[in-house]
């Protein structure tokens, strides 16, 4: 999703393409989550809705943010298993995490070339490649 808007029919419009029902609270968070390209968890969005709208719950944005990864709005990534964020781009990329700020920066999937991946187990296909590199200042 390279172009997002916050406009509250485009983003009515984008939830009903990917069969989505747009109830208030789904419209709400969506707007806040496609108001620019971006990496949230799901902490950082339930503060950034709830400066404005009191009444969406932690629970609410859990079941959102996994309906909307379900049917490909967002690209969950996984650093660790107490940090995981939810990226509004969702073409093929990687990520730098920056250990000290705990954010998230995205690296174009051209600038990287990855060889030498193992054979696959028999009956598996490969899905995709995450390469997140962790940085620091020195």
């Amino acid at each position: 999703m390279d172009t997002l808007t916050p406009d509250r029919s485009h983003v009515a419009e984008l939830l009903r393409r990917h069969d989505i029902i747009p109830t208030h609270q789904r419209l709400v968070i969506a707007k806040a989550l496609f108001s620019r390209r971006q990496h949230l968890s799901a902490e950082q969005l339930l503060a950034q809705v709830n400066q404005n709208h009191a009444e969406v719950s932690k629970a609410t944005i859990y079941n959102t943010l996994n309906l909307f990864e379900k049917k490909g709005l967002v690209r969950e990534v996984i650093i660790d298993p107490e940090r995981v964020f939810y990226d509004t781009y969702t073409t093929p990329h990687h990520h730098f995490f920056d250990v000290d700020s705990g954010t998230l920066m995205d690296i174009e999937s051209e600038a990287l070339c990855v060889e030498g991946l193992p054979n696959l187990p028999p009956g598996m296909v490969q899905e995709g490649v995450d390469i997140v590199v962790r940085i620091r200042r020195q």
